[in-house]
């Protein structure tokens, strides 16, 4: 089946803008294509991911709708979801073909329901058959396939505090296992959150707070492989921060800093130094996702769709809860349209604070 980018060719692959280095996560309920064309117009250079797309889901649903995504969007890479290396890569070439710059497989979310399915975290006990996977993917596919994982995975349980806390010996030897399998079958990247994941007893929100960051795994991992691009993911959220863990590993991934102060891209573009980029204003920004939203709603989008990922467009700033009411309550008014973003824009025009 293959299924045709609905806007159109691809862009620069991931490799080719490596320099960079710098991705926003894949997060369920948020990463979908409307945040990823705001996000954008932050930075022209970071790697944007998918939601979490199952492969099942893709090869019995509406793959059209699923993989929909703008010109604008790339480089953009589309993450799945599954533990069938026969399915998955049935699932990687439907995503090659719609236009995505890489297929990351998840091996790292610890949700109850993702579980459940026999995927993500849990896949870190099954190194043979995420190789397998991996093999079957890049088998069919000329883009990069890699790989989103956590340092390790236990279960909830009693004495969990202390679990948590320590990395011994075996737990290394199951990541050593895992990292040398997955190389070897043709992952060249791997993403690294740099904390345990927890299957049952704590919630998703508990799993991104509750374990520890160990950043010093993450680079043991890249010492023993060097070959290897290792991407520091987890607690990130300055550029200070980002300088610091780019000074050896490859690359780093922002999750809801970015979500939630989007201007952190822009801030990271301005951090190194290339001449041609202009930091967008927060007007600019609202007459682009207006135009943007008179394409959608032409398409019989809702407004409130699109406006839920930008309330974090003045975070910081005087007025910002105004600003975020005036967006939200307004997007949701029956006959909402794009008139609305250019509405706060001239508004914010006129305003001296506005960057």
């Amino acid at each position: 089946m293959e299924v045709i980018a609905a806007s159109g060719m691809s862009g620069a692959a991931p490799d080719q803008r490596a320099g960079f280095g710098v991705s926003v996560a894949p997060m369920m309920d948020w990463t979908d294509r409307h945040c990823r064309y705001f996000l954008r117009g932050f930075s022209p250079n970071v790697l944007l991911y998918t939601e979490m797309i199952v492969a099942d889901a893709l090869l019995r649903g509406n793959a059209e709708r699923l993989l929909r995504h703008h010109a604008d969007e790339h480089p953009v890479a589309l993450q799945l979801g599954g533990s069938e290396p026969h399915k998955l890569a049935a699932a990687a070439r439907i995503g090659a073909a719609a236009g995505y710059d890489e297929i990351n497989l998840n091996c790292g979310c610890p949700s109850d329901r993702v579980h459940a399915g026999a995927f993500g975290a849990c896949l870190l006990h099954e190194p043979a058959r995420v190789g397998e996977c991996i093999a079957a993917m890049t088998a069919v596919v000329n883009v990069p396939v890699t790989v989103k994982m956590r340092i390790g995975v236990i279960d909830g349980g009693d004495g969990l505090r202390d679990r948590v806390q320590a990395f011994d010996e075996p737990e290394w030897r199951v990541l050593h296992e895992f990292v040398n399998t997955v190389a070897a079958a043709g992952c060249r990247r791997v993403i690294v959150h740099a904390r345990k994941a927890v299957l049952g007893g704590l919630s998703p929100e508990q799993n991104r707070a509750v374990p520890p960051l160990r950043y010093d795994i993450v680079r043991q991992i890249k010492e023993r492989w060097p070959d290897l691009a290792v991407i520091l993911n987890g607690g990130l959220r300055t550029v200070a921060q980002v300088a610091e863990a780019r000074a050896w590993c490859d690359g780093v991934m922002l999750g809801r800093e970015a979500y939630h102060r989007p201007y952190v891209l822009s801030e990271l573009e301005e951090s190194l130094g290339r001449g041609d980029y202009a930091r967008p204003s927060e007007v600019q920004v609202l007459e682009r996702m207006g135009q943007y939203a008179e394409q959608e709603l032409a398409r019989g989008e809702r407004l409130s769709a699109i406006v839920r990922h930008m309330l974090g467009l003045c975070a910081g700033r005087p007025g910002a809860r105004d600003l975020r009411r005036e967006l939200s309550e307004g997007a949701r008014e029956n006959g909402a349209g794009a008139e609305l973003l250019h509405r706060v824009a001239r508004r914010l025009a006129l305003q001296p604070q506005a960057v």
